[in-house]
Order: structure tokens, then sequence, then C-alpha cells
């Protein structure tokens, strides 16, 4: 029987165990979107993870949707993740960096002037985004032209290279949380009727064609992507009876691509598309898994039963760098702190203690 403390060959990427620190925002950048020491002293305290995917780094500036996030996008970002990459792997792990833009989520007064939020359409999302000036709402964005479509995409792409020259063993595409390839595939946000609108095959073109182009960059084997089908989170909209139909349609042409892996984080009573994804998808399946509160201890028997190759860890991972050892000897766990999880100093990001 294969367990979470399996090694696992991903795509060519050798993991030590299916066990992976899942992406989280932390809000802890240092000046012009860098990673300072205290992000590499964070991710190397939690190299013995089979895999560490990053907390969302922006591919360009209008990609950023929230305070003190990382970019890959200029040579002073690039420079700072090398210490990152090199702690990670001088500590024994590998580490994937997470490709996020955020499209219509954020607010002006977080990007460079002049810029505002785009999106696939010009659709406000409901709700509010922390800034220095105090919460603020989300704006109608600007509905990208289809130019600016492509010239997106190549962020992205760009963005990988750099992850590349900076020392990561992949990427991970975000397609999930409501940020913008996801707002291209759900209906409540994409209300375009050119070729990336309308139909599931159009709505999926986003994901499809950025994935291929930074597979073609970069190399399959180092490019991943992660789903959230169905999550309303960031006010993202997805009719439950079209669900199926968008999601395998999208598995279907990734899975042509040879990507890395596919990950999905699983909102609500979905497991049977889940498992049909995971079916569908020809390469390593990672999972994050719904469950009440954290993910915890008991995720571990989804390796077990084939339901994932990997699980992804969030909260319980933030708190306890050592997680796979804990989990191997059944505990103890440190418990999360809410109140540091975003922005603030070393205290609740690098000071929580190993066994």
């Amino acid at each position: 029987m294969t367990t979470a403390f399996d090694s696992l060959d991903l795509a060519g990427t050798p993991l030590a165990n299916r066990i992976a620190l899942a992406p989280m925002t932390r809000s802890r950048a240092g000046e012009g979107g860098t990673a300072t020491e205290l992000t590499a002293e964070y991710y190397a305290q939690r190299a013995s993870a089979g895999l560490i995917i990053t907390e969302g780094i922006q591919p360009s500036a209008v990609g950023q949707g929230y305070p003190d996030t990382p970019g890959l996008h200029s040579d002073e970002q690039v420079e700072s993740w090398r210490k990152v990459t090199s702690a990670v792997h001088a500590a024994g792990g590998k580490i994937f960096a997470q490709i996020m833009h955020v499209g219509r989520i954020g607010h002006p007064v977080l990007l460079p002037d002049g810029l505002v939020n785009v999106a696939p359409s010009p659709v406000a999302a409901q709700g509010q985004v922390y800034t220095a000036e105090g919460p603020k709402d989300f704006i109608t964005p600007r509905e990208l032209t289809g130019e600016e479509i492509h010239a997106t995409i190549a962020d992205f792409v760009t963005a990988a290279r750099n992850a590349i020259d900076a020392g990561f063993d992949g990427v991970e595409l975000h397609g999930a949380n409501g940020y913008l390839i996801h707002q291209f595939l759900a209906p409540g946000s994409n209300k375009r009727t050119d070729e990336w609108g309308g139909t599931p095959e159009n709505r999926i073109r986003f994901a499809v064609e950025t994935a291929r182009a930074v597979s073609a960059e970069i190399g399959a084997a180092r490019t991943g992507l992660r789903l959230s089908p169905g999550n309303p989170f960031n006010d993202i909209s997805e009719p439950q009876d079209e669900l199926e139909a968008t999601y395998t349609a999208l598995v279907k042409e990734l899975s042509a691509l040879d990507l890395a892996y596919l990950h999905v984080m699983e909102v609500g009573p979905i497991r049977d598309l889940v498992t049909t994804l995971r079916q569908s998808f020809n390469g390593p399946f990672i999972l994050n898994p719904a469950t009440e509160g954290s993910t915890g201890p008991d995720a571990l028997a989804l390796v077990e039963d084939g339901t994932a190759d990997v699980i992804a860890f969030g909260a319980l991972f933030l708190a306890n760098p050592d997680l796979p050892a804990r989990l191997k000897a059944e505990g103890p766990y440190n418990t999360p702190d809410p109140s540091t999880f975003y922005g603030g100093t070393e205290k609740g990001y690098t000071d929580y203690p190993a066994l």
C-alpha cells in the first residue's frame, strides 16, 4: 500500500514524500516585492515537505492584489528568490513558485500610478481588500482586450522563466480561488462573447493557452496548475450544472500537455467531480481536501486509498515547520495563530518550534 511517507517521481522531480506545503499568502515581502532573509528561513524550515509550493507571486505589476506580496517580474525580485531556493535545496527540499495574477481582486491604490485592475469582463467582485488606507471596495475592472490577453499570457511565461532562473524546480499556475485564470473559467466573471468566453470550450481557453505557453518555455515537467471548481471565494459564480462540463473539458486539454501535476483545492461536496478529474488527468494529482477546519492527519488516508498522489497542507504546515515528522509520529502539533497569518515580523512566521 502506498502511503504519504513514500517517495514520488513528480514528472522527473523526485519528492521525498507525498506531503506538500500548500500555497499561502503571508504578506511579508520586502521593498519592491522582493523575498527576504525571513522568506528564505520560512521556506527552508519546511523543506522536509515532499514539495513546497510558494505563496502567490505576481507575474506583473498589475497582477498584484494584496499589500506586501512578492513578484517575479524585476531583476531585483528574481535575485531575491535565489536565496530562498538555495536555502530550500541546501535543506534537501523541492520548491515550485506559484504564479498568481489576481485580475479584478485588489485595488488601484496597491498598484503603480496609472494602473487599474483588469479582468475578462468589467464585472466588479463584491467585497473588500485591505490596504494601507484601510479596507477598499473592489472596483469595476477594465476588460482586457484580445491583444492584452496575449500580453498577459506572455507575462506568465516571463515570470515562469524568471522562476527557473531564480532556481525554482518548477512553477504552479494559480487557476483557483477567484483570481484571473479562475475569472476566465467562471461564467459570473467572464461575460465575453469572443473566443475567450461564452461556451465552456472558450472559457477554458485562457487557462489552456497559459499552461501551453509556459510549458513551451520551461517544459511541461516543470509546470503545474491549481484549480478550485465551484469555489465561491472572491465572488466567483460557477453554476453547479456546468462544473463537470467545464472542468472535464479543461483537464482533457491539460492532460494533452503532460503537465507536472494537477493540484485541486476541494471546496464543498464535490468529491465525485474530484474523482472524475483525478481519473481524467494523466499525471500526478495533488489534493487540498475539503475539511472542517484545517486539513489534518486524517487526510493522509487519501493517498492510501488512491484519491490523490500528494496531500497539500496549509495552516497545519504553517504552524508546524517539521510537519512530515509530526505526522509520522502522530503529533503533537503546534496550534496556528490566525492573528499572525498576514504581515508582521518573524512572530507567527519563523518562530513556530520544531519537535
